[in-house]
């Protein structure tokens, strides 16, 4: 420690003989002795402030043992309050445990019969708990729960808790209320009518729709509260209808509505159902060959029919008129006969059917395509069948058939390329068959039309001839 505070004296006596010369610079000294005069009485004064800061050192380093021994006091007496209380506590440990034994003994024959009591309100209140009628009527486990956590003898409007509450249990169950309440995860500002049918199943009527709801603890936290909660997938329109139905329908009216019997399980197994784009998506590269398919020749389908709507509806707008038009075949027909109606009537004929034979191209356009696609569209869900279940097969190979959830996945692709072949090509049969007759409809038109040129023709200069 000497040693220690003497380094320090001698650094800070080098750091003031450094600040002095650094000062003394300032003001240069005119000769020799007196430049040493001043370091002389530089060294003093910085020894003088060394001497000074050492002994502030040395005070304050007995104040600090002071108050080192003052906590230490401290210490030792919180110390000897701990063990007097550890003491205290194990003494009333103690004391607890007798009476406790004094009151086992006491209860005797009771102690049983009160521990099953106990432990029939834990039970039922858990039951009860777990009700959708407790989102009506909430609180109604707290006294089953004092009674099934106490350690004393339960009164008798204690024990009347457990009967009274199963009562009104039976008597919710064969309720249909209607009432307000917080719904998690249904867009709406505040509370909103929530209809409960019986024990079995509870909806949320907003907007003129109906949603079902599930009774469960919180998924994010270990509090065991339970809160409505919107279904993660809602069932089909048509239940969801009927509990719109029931929710607006009057006092006393008799109407169908949804009721789950497995209170809740039946609704849950929705959320496993697949939607569209999930079945879509089950028919893997194959499915979306079909659905493309599908759309490129159903718009060519329709694109093309509506062509031929309106061609047939310009032919038979031209059989009203005698002025032959371009924009329709038949008035391209009339023309070519003009063209011709001075030579013979052979002539006409072969003009004739060159016309007709012209349009034919144009009304067939793209019916064989249609038909070819209407065609393909079976074959590919037949190819997505095959290949759904060669990948089946080798699942069965590899693991056996104990779990059919490892097959379901080959399995839904055999089905659905099957389902999506057949879709593909029903309308596009359809397609193919109307617009196959419009276009025979206009070709019946010009041949109709040509032959009825033809016959006026020859009555004409069979006319003339006579004349």
């Amino acid at each position: 420690m000497k040693t220690t505070l003497k380094a320090l004296a001698m650094a800070v006596g080098f750091g003031a003989m450094f600040a002095a010369g650094a000062a003394a610079q300032n003001a240069p000294a005119s000769s020799i002795n007196e430049l040493l005069n001043r370091v002389r009485s530089d060294a003093r004064e910085a020894s003088q402030e060394n001497q000074r800061r050492l002994q502030e050192f040395r005070n304050e380093r007995n104040t600090q043992t002071a108050r080192l021994g003052q906590v230490r006091g401290e210490l030792a007496a919180l110390q000897g309050r701990a063990d007097q209380l550890e003491a205290q506590f194990a003494s009333n440990q103690e004391e607890i445990d007798q009476l406790a034994e004094e009151l086992r003994v006491a209860q005797g024959a009771f102690g049983e019969l009160f521990g099953a009591a106990r432990q029939t309100a834990g039970e039922f209140s858990a039951l009860i708990g777990a009700s959708v009628t407790s989102s009506q009527h909430p609180g109604r486990t707290a006294p089953l729960d004092e009674l099934a956590n106490s350690r004393t003898l339960p009164t008798r409007n204690e024990l009347d808790q457990i009967w009274r509450s199963a009562i009104a249990e039976m008597i919710y169950q064969g309720e249909i209320a209607t009432f307000n309440s917080n719904v998690v995860n249904l867009d709406s500002d505040g509370p909103v009518p929530v209809t409960r049918v019986g024990t079995f199943v509870a909806f949320a009527t907003q907007g003129g729709n109906s949603n079902f709801l599930q009774w469960t603890t919180d998924e994010n936290s270990n509090t065991g509260r339970y809160r409505l909660r919107l279904l993660p997938a809602q069932p089909p329109e048509n239940l969801r209808s009927a509990a719109t139905n029931l929710y607006q329908a009057d006092w006393g009216e008799v109407v169908a509505g949804p009721v789950d019997p497995s209170r809740g399980a039946l609704l849950e197994i929705y959320r496993d159902v697949p939607d569209l784009a999930e079945r879509i998506e089950q028919g893997r590269i194959v499915g979306k060959i079909i659905l493309g398919l599908l759309a490129v020749s159903a718009l060519f389908g329709i694109y093309r029919l509506l062509m031929l709507v309106m061609t047939s509806s310009a032919v038979a707008a031209q059989k009203r008129r005698s002025t032959p038009s371009r924009s329709n075949p038949l008035g391209r027909v009339m023309l070519a006969y003009e063209s011709v109606k001075d030579h013979n009537d052979e002539v006409i004929e072969m003009k004739l059917d060159e016309a007709i034979l012209k349009e034919t191209p144009k009304l067939e356009f793209g019916l064989n395509f249609l038909k070819l696609a209407a065609g393909i569209a079976p074959l590919l869900g037949l190819l997505g069948t095959v290949t759904g279940m060669i990948k089946t097969f080798t699942q069965i190979t590899l693991f056996g058939t104990g779990d059919p959830k490892i097959m379901a996945g080959g399995i839904s692709e055999a089905l659905v390329t099957t389902v999506l072949g057949l879709v593909a090509a029903i309308p596009l049969l359809f397609i193919h068959s109307f617009a196959q007759s419009f276009a025979r409809g206009v070709q019946q038109t010009l041949e109709e039309q040509a032959a009825g040129i033809v016959a006026r023709h020859a009555e004409e200069r069979a006319g003339g001839g006579n004349a």
